[in-house]
């Protein structure tokens, strides 16, 4: 399916359609599929996993800045839903602009502003600067959004898949590698020290990227007013791109639940660990790298129906896996190292098929659909580690995971639905 055609690609509010999406469809203009090296792609995964871990890795330290600030761990953990808010509203209102300005300038100027952000919050005296420097460092941290669908114009659509999976492996990494760093630093030299160094690190890739990233020029002239438009034109009126974006609200809803509420578990009375704890428990999940590739070839065979519908069993035989962690001891901590790896690979497999369904639907419109799908997706985070905070507090660990398994259901029902009336799965 593609969008149709409203008129001149350059014009405020229109999408160029018809221009195919196959073999030698282009991104940026002047840059063809030849232009994207395995050298580059590997750049680009390692700045999606660089970008990424600042959303992530303030999960591990979250008890240590309820600690450090003398506030309860529910007023810490609203550290971390505000970066995640952050990240919604930069993806929104920055994402777009992905097809307005040229990619090295957007990338290198974002990983600035980020690295200034976690600067800022390293030098936060209370709470309230912190969570106010955690919104802006979610804001600019989108980078990841923005090469997603640049590089989806620079390969051949039967390679997409697994470019796909490639950049996100890089972010899982991030995700993964973060919060042990955060965890592990946090707990050696307190809670301001991982924001101290992870500033560095971005300021650093901007100068790396700076120099590396060749020059292009945008694929639109549209206004800065007519992109957002646009974002909110397509989620109304291209059907997946709804789907994708309520599938992946609300299986990132759960995965952002667990991960906020086994903080709460692993430095609780059940298992009295350290905030180091929650990094260990995600490095196990560093298989999940591994996968996405493989989700992404297997969406190139089979179609993003096929792989969505695995991937949302998946989670809820996880979600029972992890209510086992309750138990605590060796039993429990099998249990949560087992189910959230399951989780997080099946929640990873997903978000690689949804992401191929998207940027099927327009060459020219790739950064305002990531725009919506991600938005939708972050705000579903957003909500879901609010309410594991609330679900924790109300009914423990069994209260976080079924939290996960009736946020799945919801996807798995509407995606049955999509089945049913499809009549088969498909390719999308």
């Amino acid at each position: 399916m593609r969008l149709s055609k409203a008129g001149d690609p350059e014009e405020p509010g229109t999408v160029e359609a018809g221009a195919g999406a196959g073999a030698g469809a282009a991104g940026p203009a002047g840059v063809g599929p030849s232009g994207l090296s395995r050298g580059m792609v590997l750049l680009l995964a390692v700045t999606c996993g660089v970008a990424v871990g600042n959303v992530y890795f303030p999960q591990a330290v979250s008890p240590l800045v309820a600690d450090g600030l003398n506030v309860s761990a529910d007023t810490a953990a609203l550290v971390v839903t505000a970066t995640q808010f952050g990240y919604a509203g930069g993806i929104f209102l920055l994402v777009p602009l992905g097809d307005r300005v040229p990619y090295r300038t957007l990338i290198v100027t974002l990983l600035s502003l980020s690295g200034l952000g976690l600067l800022g919050a390293a030098a936060a005296p209370g709470i309230s600067p912190l969570i106010a420097a955690s919104v802006l460092v979610g804001v600019t941290t989108v980078v990841a959004q923005v090469i997603a669908p640049t590089a989806a114009g620079l390969v051949p659509e039967e390679r997409r898949g697994a470019v796909a999976g490639t950049l996100l492996s890089g972010s899982i990494g991030g995700m993964l590698l973060s919060r042990v760093f955060g965890g592990t630093v946090g707990e050696w030299l307190g809670w301001r020290a991982p924001y101290l160094m992870t500033s560095l690190v971005a300021l650093l890739i901007a100068c790396v990227l700076a120099r590396a990233l060749p020059r292009s020029t945008a694929p639109t002239r549209q206004r800065y007013p007519a992109l957002l438009a646009a974002s909110l034109r397509l989620l109304r009126t291209e059907p997946d791109l709804r789907r994708s974006g309520f599938y992946q609200a609300m299986i990132f809803g759960g995965f952002s639940a667990l991960w906020t509420g086994v903080a709460l578990l692993l430095t609780g009375p059940e298992y009295g660990l350290g905030a180091s704890a929650v990094g260990v428990l995600a490095l196990v999940n560093a298989a999940t790298m591994l996968c996405t590739p493989v989700a992404g070839r297997q969406v190139d065979r089979r179609g993003s129906d096929a792989v969505n519908f695995v991937c949302m069993v998946a989670v809820l035989v996880a979600a029972a896996v992890l209510f086992a962690g309750g138990l605590g001891g060796a039993v429990g901590l099998a249990a949560l190292a087992v189910g959230s790896l399951l989780l997080d690979v099946a929640m990873q497999s997903g978000t690689v098929a949804n992401q191929v369904r998207i940027f099927a639907l327009s060459d020219e419109a790739r950064a305002r659909l990531n725009t919506a799908y991600m938005t939708c997706a972050y705000l579903g985070g957003s909500v879901g580690s609010w309410l594991s905070v609330h679900a924790y507090g109300a009914f423990g660990w069994p209260g976080v995971c079924g939290l996960v398994a009736v946020l799945t259901t919801l996807a798995l029902l509407r995606h049955m639905a999509h089945m049913r009336g499809a009549g088969a799965l498909t390719r999308p």
